[in-house]
């Protein structure tokens, strides 16, 4: 009897290629091993041509393709299925539920940073604010031009309201001036002045004096600060002097905050998602889910969510018609079949959950999107 290996391959899998031991984790292995039972590395002792390169990389191509498609069936047909195939264990077939929703999320909101073209906003922000004050401080009120004009009650009524805003915003411009003539004429002195303030005192005062030497005197970063004014490199200091700075930049160049902001989305949707999964286990405790299982539901209904996004907007880009509403009363639908199909509760019990886990949702969404742009301040 022969004890030669029956295993076929071709190029570099042939039997003469084949190793005894891992070339990557040093694993033990047969001439009829394919691929290393540790690390999954092939078992190949050849030396990787332009063509073997190639030939794995379509190869692993059309396998993500196979996956995708059989994710992306399952989640459009049977609402629910692929989430309990996949706690199942039937997980080799669909790709990851992770990696399928952070790719979907970059698509998307690359998709929105590109067609936004939010950078062109950056035309209308503030670029130079001694420009304003000079505005103002051009405009004169002389209550005799209007002695030769016939207006109305109401409408003389409305001409002094107009005229009393712009005078309250000259003499505001003209205190702010003077505040930054004060700043600038001896910084560290008027920065040693706010120390004895109290805490919201004085982060309004360092709040003024951060936006004064940031705009007028060309400081770029706290640590110039520290160094120029002798400034305490405390934490207090340096959060304050970055919220200034970035309260500046979004008026300065809103366009580029809001792109900035956008990049950072699909990063966040993933800190908020396990939040939200904390949720859905408390709401189903008696059932026999492990956190885990609820947040792969989580993520799989997200990326529906995503895949609906982006679809609508290529139709509405193809199109010019904003058909958002459908995909969003679509999906709304889609989720509440993938609750009950997934938990196999009654018709009722699933109402109440999906109206008390959607006002949860929407509530961390909320909440997310707050501490999100506070983050894109003080980061910007």
């Amino acid at each position: 009897m022969s004890n030669k290996p029956t295993l076929t391959s071709k190029g570099r899998y042939k039997i003469e290629f084949r190793g005894t031991e891992c070339l990557n984790c040093g694993h033990p292995l047969k001439l009829t091993d394919k691929f290393c039972s540790n690390c999954s590395q092939a078992n190949s002792t050849k030396k990787l041509s332009l063509k073997d390169f190639f030939d794995e990389f379509f190869a692993t191509l059309i396998s993500y393709d196979s996956k995708l498609l059989k994710t992306l069936s399952a989640m459009l047909i049977q609402p629910g299925k692929i989430t309990r195939d996949f706690i199942n264990g039937k997980r080799a077939s669909y790709t990851n539920p992770f990696r399928f929703l952070l790719s979907l999320t970059i698509i998307y909101f690359l998709m929105i940073n590109y067609g936004g073209n939010y950078s062109s906003l950056d035309k209308h922000g503030l670029q130079n604010k001694d420009e304003i004050f000079d505005r103002m401080n051009d405009f004169n009120f002389d209550s005799n031009q209007f002695e030769n004009e016939d207006f109305t009650t109401e409408e003389l009524d409305t001409i002094i309201d107009i005229e009393n805003i712009k005078l309250s915003l000259k003499e505001t411009a003209n205190k702010t001036k003077s505040k930054d003539s004060v700043i600038l004429a001896n910084p560290s002195a008027y920065f040693k002045t706010i120390g004895d303030k109290s805490f919201i005192a004085r982060q309004n005062k360092k709040q003024d004096f951060f936006r004064t030497v940031i705009t007028k005197d060309t400081i770029y970063d706290f640590e110039q600060a520290v160094e120029k004014y002798d400034i305490s490199n405390t934490f207090e200091n340096n959060l304050t002097f970055n919220l200034a700075h970035g309260t500046i930049g979004l008026l300065q160049q809103p366009g580029s905050f809001i792109s900035s902001m956008i990049s950072k989305l699909p990063f966040a949707i993933f800190f908020f998602l396990p939040a939200f999964a904390l949720f859905i286990w408390l709401v189903y405790i008696r059932k026999k889910y492990s956190y885990t299982d609820h947040l792969i539901f989580s993520f799989h209904n997200t990326s529906l969510f995503f895949i609906l996004l982006i679809i609508s907007y290529l139709i509405e880009w193809i199109t010019n018609f904003n058909v958002n509403w459908v995909f969003l009363i679509l999906f709304c639908f889609y989720l509440f079949i993938s609750m009950k199909r997934f938990y196999q509760q009654s018709f009722i019990k699933t109402s109440i959950k999906y109206v008390f886990l959607n006002t949860i949702f929407f509530i961390l969404a909320m909440f997310s999107m707050a501490i999100l742009f506070a983050g894109n301040i003080f980061t910007f």
